[in-house]
């Protein structure tokens, strides 16, 4: 008999599942699973990167799973080691990325509910807020049955994280795996590898939908990437000359300089949205940096038709009407839509209000140039991101992390390719920029990886400096550097004249922080300079820190920071 303990048969299901990475800190009940994970992991590609904090580590689990599309692992200990998690799962519900999160527990016999026990915590009750399902591991044999169903949920329908409670006496449990009922299984023998098509009769409607409109527009989601449906949305938007207007999470569904891309909130998007009589939302819920779907950024829906699909028929309708909803996934329905179009019409040539959408989007790129040529000193926020962009090639992971910052490299960091954009959309969490990039670099080590970052935002995390260094993952962050929490300070400046509390920092050198973890460190105070840092930082070969001291006036206000705060905002006018 082949007699195994807990931590053992769960690590061979994380093999069975393909996992590359487990992310987390090591804790007294975890060590069933960090030995098996020493024994065995090496011969099956199986490593455990040990963060500085579980909130880091579920953030590059997280990312981890948004380049690669396959499901992040990340672990905590239990009680704080549990708790720490969560502010890196959260951002991955809100973004839909698949997670299983594993946390160890005290022993069966005094929890559930708890006795008294140092660390005590119902975990499971913890992260329901935050996890699509979870489930306590209470005896050896059920194992692989409840984690084949947590990547099998994590997958299914609307991907999002799940979370195993694991008890350290199960973890320590022997058995025999002749007596198992569910054994480890390889994915494709328990868990389907496709996602359903929506009805045939309305993927027919839908497409005499579009070909009869005379100005029809496709606004992929997140969803697209999830399903790894960009192929079938280009070749959509291409055969009807479609634009395509992205949701800001799921930018690089198609190059931002293909011609049929219009940048997200551009005038040419805004225009294209306003003006389309028929609208096709794939897998997004036109929520708030959407404007809700709602007029004036959308046509009326009396005179604007919308067809949504979605996996999950909650999202239907969640802030507009719709004129016809298919449930399916994205790739499958999109392909079979493609299909049916196909039978009705020929390819459309350009449509004449194509280049009209140009025109407008390069006015409003216009407006940037002179900001981002400026040789100013301090520098401008405009000309970093300007120069940054130009430095990496195309097909560079780009991950972005802060307040303002995120607004300013919205304007010029341009995205090229899908899976290449890390934002955490939703819930705008900072502090996810470097560990993102941990992360990205780990999936994907044959790109480049840089973040731009606000100092505040970086400061959340930047302990995980020691990680990458200790790793050998050679990536570059720029930290835009204006000492202050630019977008609260720059609220308070507009609604309460300039009456400032809690928001501004001392002079940091986050360079010097970078050389003391082992990482290449820069402060960067010339616009001329940027690019030379840059090429030095690279040649490192070292996870490295750009410094850069940016305007803290003009970093208050980007162009369109009073429309975000409108939106987020809205109905809280104050009395003055």
């Amino acid at each position: 008999m082949n007699a195994i303990i807990g931590g053992e048969l769960l690590v061979r299901c994380l093999i069975q599942e393909g996992v590359r990475y487990v992310f987390g800190i090591p804790g007294g009940q975890l060590c069933p699973i960090l030995d098996s994970i020493r024994r065995f992991g090496p011969d099956a590609g199986l490593t455990f990167i040990m963060t500085r904090h579980e909130e880091a580590a579920a953030h590059m689990a997280d990312a981890y799973a948004r380049v690669t599309g396959r499901p992040g692992v990340c672990i905590g200990t239990v009680g704080p080691g549990a708790a720490n998690l969560v502010p890196g799962v959260y951002p991955a519900w809100a973004d839909s990325i698949p997670l299983v999160v594993l946390t160890a527990q005290n022993q069966t016999w005094k929890s559930y509910p708890e006795r008294g026990s140092m660390q005590s915590l119902a975990q499971t009750d913890l992260f329901a807020a935050i996890t699509k399902w979870q489930a306590r591991v209470t005896r050896w044999e059920r194992i692989p049955e409840l984690v084949q169903r947590a990547f099998r949920v994590a997958l299914s329908g609307r991907p999002r994280p799940v979370h195993l409670d694991l008890h350290v006496d199960v973890l320590t449990a022997t058995g025999n795996e002749e007596s198992l009922t569910y054994r480890p299984l390889p994915p494709e023998q328990y868990r389907p590898d496709r996602g359903p098509v929506a009805q045939a009769d309305l993927i027919e409607q839908a497409a005499r939908m579009l070909v009869e409109a005379e100005r029809p527009l496709i606004h992929p989601g997140g969803g697209v990437l999830r399903a790894a449906a960009w192929e079938e949305v280009r070749a959509l938007a291409e055969y009807l000359s479609a634009p395509v207007t992205t949701s800001q999470g799921a930018r690089g569904v198609l190059p931002e300089d293909h011609p049929l891309c219009l940048i997200p909130a551009s005038y040419g998007a805004l225009g294209a949205q306003a003006m389309a009589d028929a609208v096709l939302l794939v897998g997004g819920r036109l929520g708030d940096v959407d404007f809700w779907g709602q007029p004036p950024y959308w046509g009326e829906p009396e005179g604007q038709r919308l067809i949504q699909i979605d996996i999950e028929a909650e999202n239907i309708a969640l802030n507009r009407p719709v004129d016809l909803a298919l449930v399916g996934d994205a790739k499958a329905t999109l392909r079979a839509l493609l299909e049916a179009v196909q039978r009705l019409t020929p390819p459309i040539p350009e449509r004449p209000e194509i280049p009209q959408y140009r025109a407008a989007q390069q006015s409003w790129l216009a407006q940037f140039a002179a900001h981002a040529a400026s040789g100013a000193v301090p520098i401008h926020p405009l000309r970093l991101i300007r120069d940054v962009r130009a430095f990496f090639p195309r097909e560079a992971i780009t991950v972005v992390d802060g307040g303002n910052t995120n607004v300013w490299a919205h304007y010029l960091n341009r995205v090229y390719a899908p899976r290449t954009f890390l934002w955490a959309a939703d819930s705008g969490h900072l502090g996810t920029g470097l560990p993102y990039a941990i992360g990205a670099r780990l999936a994907r080590p044959d790109l480049p990886v840089y973040a731009i970052c606000g100092d505040g935002a970086f400061a959340l995390n930047m302990q995980e400096l020691e990680t990458a260094a200790r790793l050998g993952l050679a990536f570059v962050v720029v930290v835009a550097n204006d000492r202050q929490w630019g977008m609260i300070k720059g609220a308070q400046m507009a609604a309460y004249d300039a009456r400032y509390i809690g928001v501004d920092f001392s002079d940091v050198r986050y360079d010097q922080v970078a050389r003391a973890m082992g990482c290449w460190g820069e402060r960067v105070e010339d616009p001329r300079q940027i690019t030379p840092a840059l090429e030095r930082a690279v040649a490192s070969g070292k996870p490295a820190v750009l410094d850069v001291l940016v305007d803290p006036w003009a970093n208050l206000t980007p162009p369109d920071l009073e429309n975000l705060d409108a939106v987020w905002m809205e109905g809280c006018e104050l009395p003055w």
